[in-house]
């Protein structure tokens, strides 16, 4: 298992990446967007601790994860599963936010939450590779429950598998994850696995975020 914890300057966010996520595209919001925005990155700065966990197996649970992933991880030897959170902090000061009801500096908040889980899934990314590149490995994109017709409710096989170890990261009934802004799943590894685009043409879930990235 190899887990670790960041800082906000280790994901490299800039105020496009959340203005995309905010649904601004390539333009740039108002100035008082601009200028809300700015100062959220900057108090995050100081107390900002995500994290992430993975593993390699070569064996899974009797996942069903849908016709479009299995396709995507078809050649691997074996998969890395993985876990992603901005961390309890963060969600804490969201609700704090949310308590002063100013919708503004919530709104970018939800968006940046967004964006810092996925840069901390791009970090552990490059953490795996690094790993397995004394194999001769690649990897596939990363899959998570929720996506690509894999049913969330598989989230219940999957955070067993890593025996606690799930960076403060916990499931609640209906297989949502608490905190909320965590990235879960997995990715095939292998020497015959490449990184391809993600298939978006082949999916009906059109406020995925990867179509909202391309």
């Amino acid at each position: 298992m190899t887990c670790k914890q960041l800082s906000f300057n280790d994901l490299a966010i800039t105020p496009a990446d959340i203005y995309e996520q905010m649904g601004y595209g390539d333009a740039v919001p108002d100035e008082q967007t601009q200028r809300e925005t700015q100062a959220l990155m900057d108090e995050v700065h100081r107390w900002l601790r995500p994290q992430f966990c993975f593993f390699v197996s070569r064996n899974l649970p009797a996942f069903h994860m849908g016709s479009i992933i299995e396709q995507q991880l078809r050649g691997s030897e074996a998969y890395a599963l993985f876990i992603c959170t901005a961390g309890v902090e963060y969600e804490a000061w969201q609700q704090r936010l949310k308590e002063l009801e100013d919708m503004v500096r919530v709104y970018i908040a939800d968006a940046m939450g967004s964006v810092i889980a996925e840069k901390c899934a791009d970090r552990m990314e490059e953490h795996l590779q690094q790993s397995i590149d004394k194999l001769g490995w690649h990897h596939t994109n990363r899959f998570s429950p929720g996506y690509c017709g894999w049913h969330v409710s598989e989230q219940q096989l999957l955070f067993p598998l890593f025996a606690g170890q799930t960076c403060g990261v916990c499931l609640t009934d209906s297989s949502l994850m608490v905190p909320i802004k965590s990235v879960s799943g997995l990715i095939g590894v292998g020497k015959e696995v490449r990184r391809l685009d993600y298939t978006c043409g082949l999916c009906e879930m059109h406020q995925c975020y990867k179509r909202r990235k391309k």
